[in-house]
């Protein structure tokens, strides 16, 4: 399996990683990536950037080191509601919108506030992807969300540093089984490192080892190829990005 994408990566404007974007591009060449998703933490993540930073990416080159840029934030699930911590007024600005539960902004509370968070996060239709879900002390309906998901074209995220115990302790018994799930009911699928420093981009290997365990048809995969990445992106409502034309 051939992942050419790297859909989930923070620079040292999250605050606590250690990296910049061009190191992280730079990174991401001289391991066979075609694409970089930077997907900094959003305003409420304690050391996150303002808003403009993220309306800012527009500055940013679309190719850095050969690498094919996509602008992109980690967004935060605020609440019950599904709120994220980004105004609507950003996302004209960003290609690729991850949203994630973080216990400094939503304090873990019961299974069915998780699943009713998630689903209208989903139907907000202001995210592409549910990250990390595999988080234990998130608990949620995984067939109801899933299937949710499926429903609206949100992808699922294979989680690599969930994978690796470094981080969400816990998690790997649950991403089998939200994988086994998604398999099932057909969710797209990517994957991301959760790089917090230059040498974890494209450190997907627990990821993918996951996904040809479940026998995840390549085509559910979206960081599998940039076609299927950008084609999701259209699906998805985003306009094409003329600068990648050759992509499609």
């Amino acid at each position: 399996m051939d992942i050419v994408i790297d859909t989930h990566t923070h620079s040292i404007a999250s605050g606590h990683a250690f990296s910049t974007i061009q190191e992280n591009a730079l990174a991401a060449k001289n391991k066979g990536l075609k694409l970089l998703c930077i997907t900094d933490h959003a305003p409420e993540m304690p050391g996150a950037p303002h808003y403009w930073y993220f309306n800012n990416q527009r500055i940013l080159p679309r190719f850095l080191h050969g690498v094919g840029i996509l602008r992109g934030v980690e967004a935060n699930i605020l609440n019950v509601k599904g709120e994220i911590d980004l105004p609507s007024s950003s996302d004209q600005h960003l290609d690729w919108v991850i949203a994630s539960f973080h216990e400094p902004v939503f304090k873990p509370a019961s299974e069915a506030e998780h699943t009713a968070a998630l689903i209208n996060v989903i139907k907000s239709g202001r995210i592409d992807v549910l990250g990390h879900l595999g988080n234990p002390n998130f608990p949620f309906d995984m067939e109801q969300v899933l299937k949710c998901a499926k429903d609206n074209n949100i992808a699922v995220e294979v989680n690599n540093t969930s994978l690796s115990g470094k981080s969400r302790k816990g998690s790997d018994a649950r991403c089998d089984r939200i994988v086994e799930i998604g398999n099932k009911i057909g969710v797209y699928f990517t994957t991301g490192s959760d790089a917090h420093f230059c040498e974890e981009i494209s450190r997907l290997h627990l990821s993918v080892d996951l996904l040809k365990k479940h026998q995840v048809n390549e085509e559910k995969i979206i960081s599998t190829s940039t076609s299927r990445f950008l084609n999701f992106l259209l699906l998805r409502g985003k306009l094409p990005i003329k600068e990648f034309e050759n992509f499609y």
